[in-house]
């Protein structure tokens, strides 16, 4: 489903992301860890092309960009809408209702029917467990509620692949996990996902794989039993240890 191969990314004189490869099969879980300014946002938003890498190719599905030569916008395009993205803060439209949030894009940009987007809302709200909150604003939701409003957003667009960035780091403690069984669901619903997070027992639940990056390169990548729990790296045991026991 998602082939990532030899992706860099500069700001300026700042390389973020100096040599970044893996692969995820259809179906995976794929979970990125690593200190802040590692690099794993810049991933996520190089997969979206969100932030266009400045080398490197990247295949979602059938659709593959080589972002080392010029690319058409159109191609851009389409390879933006094989994927969803869920950011740390949720970004809904203030004066739209929940249901109006969720449906813009499949109406505005994918150009469906009124009435087939609003039915496959419905349907994703109640999926989050939002079915009865669709005629609400953003403002009469919880942090953990507008987070899962921004969840079947990006569901509706129907893509191929799920991204998330580091999506209950701005919640309360207390609606993290309102948010992560969401998650957990879709995992065993099917959907590929890339997940940023620094919930390291949410990614030993969920993950197939670990990628941990630092200094722009996947320092440390494999199952969540060996990577998590008995890494071979020294610095992947030492992030561990400062996330797991911070006293």
């Amino acid at each position: 489903m998602l082939e990532v191969a030899g992706i860099r990314k500069a700001f300026g004189d700042h390389e973020v992301l100096k040599d970044i490869s893996f692969t995820a099969a259809s179906g995976s879980v794929t979970v990125v860890i690593g200190p802040s300014g590692s690099g794993k946002t810049t991933v996520l938003r190089a997969l979206n092309a969100l932030d266009q890498a400045d080398a490197g190719v990247i295949t979602i599905a059938d659709v593959s960009v080589d972002f080392g030569k010029k690319v058409e916008r159109a191609q851009l395009a389409r390879f933006r809408a094989q994927s969803g993205m869920v950011f740390q803060s949720h970004n809904l439209f203030p004066h739209k209702t929940v249901l109006q949030n969720v449906i813009e894009g499949p109406v505005i940009v994918q150009k469906r029917s009124k009435a087939e987007a609003k039915s496959d809302a419905l349907e994703l709200l109640e999926s989050v467990g939002l079915g009865a909150k669709a005629d609400q604003y953003p403002y009469q939701l919880s942090g953990g509620q507008q987070q899962r409003v921004g969840i079947a957003r990006a569901l509706a667009m129907k893509p191929k692949l799920m991204l998330f960035d580091e999506p209950t780091s701005a919640l309360d403690p207390e609606l993290v996990g309102e948010v992560l069984r969401v998650i957990k669901d879709l995992a065993s619903q099917g959907w590929t996902m890339v997940i940023v997070t620094h919930e390291i027992r949410f990614a030993q639940q969920v993950a197939d794989q670990v990628l941990f990056i630092e200094g722009g390169l996947v320092v440390e990548s494999g199952p969540p039993g060996k990577v998590l729990v008995d890494p071979t790296q020294a610095r992947t045991r030492q992030f561990l240890q400062r996330i797991l026991d911070p006293v």
